[in-house]
């Protein structure tokens, strides 16, 4: 079946155009022109920022002029992951999709329903001739995987709308006011090179779920660096170890689902043996549960690389033991919302020169700088060089203002249940445009989607139809000015 062919048809068609066109984060030239010819087209105003944001401005349906306006706001870029089975280029290709039951998914990659959804429903709002609706402008961000650059490079006095709907979040049910903000940590060092002195293992780690390391975090699942952390720490202690290289993770904001580390040991056997016997089997009873998928592959290899001395190599496994990963602490003040957490998100060792990527993230600024900065403690004790970088602020929830309670009442009256008032612990670009528009009302929502940041990414079909109805309800009872 094809994707124009299932309800709502605008969205799905929008969906299939906007994913034939290439948009990782950060290189997005493509997709920007690919929305701004679409609001030409249109005949509406349609300008892109000096960052790459694209503004299309919409009038008022007639009846609908004396309304507050709206920004229509969703981001451009899309995570892009891929099974290491996968022969697929993001820089190139499309998205290739397909149809399973109520969901539709990706082969093998990503699908960009973050947020690629959100993009069709706003495209599909502005082609529209028959849904009402007060004077529009559609904000379409850039980066927002990757730095939030394009909401950070949002000027003041731009857009004029009275509120903003982020539809960027992924429960259909969830009404969502608020945020966590973020910051980079990046730790690296180039360490000196020689001769491996032993026999070549190789460790890999693979077949975890991922994820979103900011909606998936509490969730208990494995992280490929952080296990590989484990196993040669234990190593350590029956060995020496040169480390040659280390391969694992991606994205920042990915929960990384596939590690691989080359080592020399002086006895590869009993190296193998010990960590076989003993803690890889720890490793899978512990997370039999959660990573049914989860494998561990410990075996004599062969390299011709040079590895960095045993010195070094040691304090690179302590420093990698010792980094902070997953929940750092929860709300005290809403209930099962994770307040602070860290990603160690990216893992690369070649040629001698390591580089340590995580994502911290915190609705709370004070509790972000102390999580960030226990990271950098712990790799300046291993002499380790450490960045703070890319830092944006949290969404303050706002659970009294006019659209919040305008949507509860649609929603309950619409749907026969109340909707969940919320805030969650991923980046939303509200926090960051608040910042230079204090007086707009914001608010998130969206269609359900799983699997975000992974190659599970699926998007639900009904779900799309009840997102696409309750927002013509809203638009259609915004309130005057």
């Amino acid at each position: 079946m094809e994707l124009s062919n299932i309800e709502p048809q605008i969205i799905w068609k929008n969906f299939s155009k906007l994913n034939a066109v290439p948009r990782p984060s950060k290189k997005e030239e493509k997709v920007i022109a690919f929305i701004k010819g679409f609001g030409e087209n249109l005949g509406l105003e349609t300008t892109v920022d000096e960052v790459g944001n694209v503004i299309i401005k919409k009038p008022a349906t007639a009846g609908m002029e004396n309304r507050k306006s709206i920004v229509l706001q969703s981001h451009l870029d899309m995570v892009c992951q891929k099974n290491n089975d996968v022969n697929f280029d993001f820089e190139t290709e499309g998205i290739k999709m397909e149809i399973d039951g109520d969901w539709v998914k990706a082969k093998g990659t990503t699908l960009g329903a973050d947020n690629g959804l959100g993009v069709a429903t706003i495209m599909s709002i502005l082609e529209s001739s028959d849904i009402p609706h007060p004077a529009l402008e559609a904000l379409f961000t850039i980066d927002e995987e990757t730095g939030m650059t394009g909401a950070l490079g949002l000027k003041p006095g731009q857009l004029k709308g009275d509120i903003l709907l982020n539809l960027d979040t992924e429960e259909d049910d969830e009404i969502d006011i608020g945020c966590a903000g973020g910051i980079d940590v990046t730790i690296t060092q180039t360490y000196e090179t020689e001769p491996a002195k032993g026999q070549i293992v190789r460790i890999e780690v693979k077949g975890l779920q991922g994820g979103h390391s900011g909606m998936d975090i509490h969730k208990g699942f494995g992280n490929s660096n952080v296990i590989i952390g484990r196993l040669l720490y234990n190593g350590l202690t029956k060995e020496n170890i040169q480390l040659i290289s280390i391969d694992g993770g991606g994205l920042r904001n990915a929960i990384p689902r596939e590690a691989v580390a080359i080592v020399s040991v002086r006895n590869a056997a009993e190296f193998i043996e010990e960590l076989t016997s003993g803690l890889k089997k720890e490793i899978l009873e512990e997370f039999a549960t959660v990573e049914p998928g989860l494998q561990i592959n410990i075996e004599n290899s062969t390299s011709s690389d040079k590895a960095i001395s045993e010195e070094d190599s040691k304090k690179i496994i302590l420093a990698l033991k010792s980094l902070h990963n997953g929940v750092y602490r929860m709300s005290p003040d809403v209930k099962d919302l994770v307040e602070t957490s860290n990603n160690v998100a990216r893992v690369e060792l070649k040629g001698g020169s390591l580089k340590i990527l995580n994502l911290s993230r915190s609705s709370v600024e004070s509790t972000k700088n102390a999580v960030a900065e226990q990271l950098k403690s712990v790799a300046e004790l291993a002499g380790m060089n450490v960045e703070l970088s890319g830092s944006y602020p949290g969404w303050k929830p706002k659970p009294g203002s006019e659209i919040v309670q305008l949507m509860e009442k649609i929603y309950t009256e619409k749907f026969k249940e109340k909707p969940h008032v919320v805030a969650c612990h991923a980046g939303l670009e509200c926090g960051i445009i608040g910042a230079n528009y204090p007086e707009m009302e914001m608010v998130s929502f969206g269609p359900t989607i799983r699997g975000a940041h992974s190659p599970d990414e699926k998007a639900n079909i009904p779900s799309a139809q009840k997102f696409w109805s309750f927002l013509k309800d809203i638009l259609a009872n915004i309130p005057q000015k």
